[in-house]
């Protein structure tokens, strides 16, 4: 496993993250999740490849995907050794501070998490989504605050337009309060769209890219038209305004993974990986698994450097979308 700096901070991270995601018990989430005994070889493979990094929120399985991922590092590994990351702004709640970014939420959420882990500091505090209802400064100060109080170590932002995140750097520089060090964008293959805006704006600010759903749901790591996966089916395949998710152009990158990978000899999800790990902006992608193999072709996607000729023929096909999931938890 190679290993990195997250963004210009001081935090290194393995390039792989585990994402969290899929650990989730009581049915919370649904039939694709592993409950805290399906996950134990998940775990003990991330800690035997060196991936350190590790990435849950609140939401996932109301609560219960941070307790697995408590409950792990505390089994398999040391939280010393773990990079540990969760969120908030999902609904947990009715109350107040159950949903959002308000100052209550924050400091209300915060301390949930931390008993649900079972530990005494994150070390990435992410704010999941953008908050339109509450003031960027009243947010900002108190992530500041909470990083100040010792419950957490650094801020990172997730799924928003950069004219957003560019607001709540601006207003913690404006105050001398703790600014993002990560963004967790949606980004693979077949959703480009964060190299427009966000990118550029990410290496300017010295912002390091962990990009969810690196393999866009699975749709490239099998054939065009194979069946999916039992995640693949409970995934939505239109947004909230009905606007396709995936277009019928993306059968063209989908085949040039799939060529790629023949004449290479390893799987499809090497190469989808291999190409977003090929983005400068880009620190680790968060990678969900449910199977052994998931993070042995993500372990193996660091050493796969692609040609230049190959990094063509999996772009050339791409057609432009609109960004989904800037205004909701909802996502593939």
């Amino acid at each position: 496993m190679e290993y990195t700096r997250l963004g210009t901070s001081g935090l290194t991270i393995s390039r792989i993250g585990l994402g969290c995601m899929s650990f989730a018990s009581g049915g919370t989430q649904g039939a694709w999740t592993l409950d805290a005994d399906a996950a134990e070889p998940i775990f003990r493979q991330a800690v035997e490849l060196g991936i350190t990094f590790w990435d849950t929120a609140n939401v996932y399985g109301h609560g219960t995907s941070e307790e697995i991922t408590g409950k792990a590092i505390s089994t398999y590994t040391n939280r010393d050794e773990v990079v540990l990351a969760t969120k908030l702004f999902a609904p947990m709640g009715t109350g107040p501070g159950g949903r959002g970014l308000s100052r209550r939420a924050v400091f209300e959420q915060v301390d949930a998490s931390l008993r649900r882990l079972g530990t005494d500091w994150i070390d990435i505090y992410q704010i999941h989504r953008f908050d339109p209802h509450t003031p960027v400064e009243e947010t900002m100060e108190a992530l500041h605050d909470v990083v100040r109080a010792g419950k957490a170590r650094y801020i990172g932002a997730s799924s928003m337009w950069a004219w957003q995140l560019s607001k709540m750097q601006y207003t913690a520089d404006l105050h001398g309060w703790t600014r993002f060090i990560s963004m967790q964008s949606q980004y693979s293959l077949i959703a480009r769209e964060e190299e427009r805006e966000m990118f550029p704006l990410l290496a300017d600010q010295g912002v390091g890219a962990i990009p969810w759903s690196p393999l866009a749901g699975g749709l490239v790591t099998r054939p065009w038209g194979e069946a999916s996966t039992t995640r693949g089916r409970s995934n939505p395949t239109v947004d909230s305004s009905g606007t396709r998710l995936w277009q019928d152009t993306d059968r063209g990158t989908v085949d040039a993974v799939q060529k790629i990978a023949a004449e290479r000899g390893v799987s499809m999800a090497q190469v989808a990986l291999a190409w977003v790990l090929h983005n400068p902006a880009v620190s680790a992608p968060i990678v969900g698994a449910t199977k052994p193999h998931h993070l042995a072709d993500a372990a193996a996607a660091v050493d796969l450097h692609l040609t230049d000729e190959e990094i063509v023929a999996l772009e050339e096909n791409y057609t432009p979308r609109k960004p989904t999931y800037y205004g909701s938890t909802s996502g593939y």
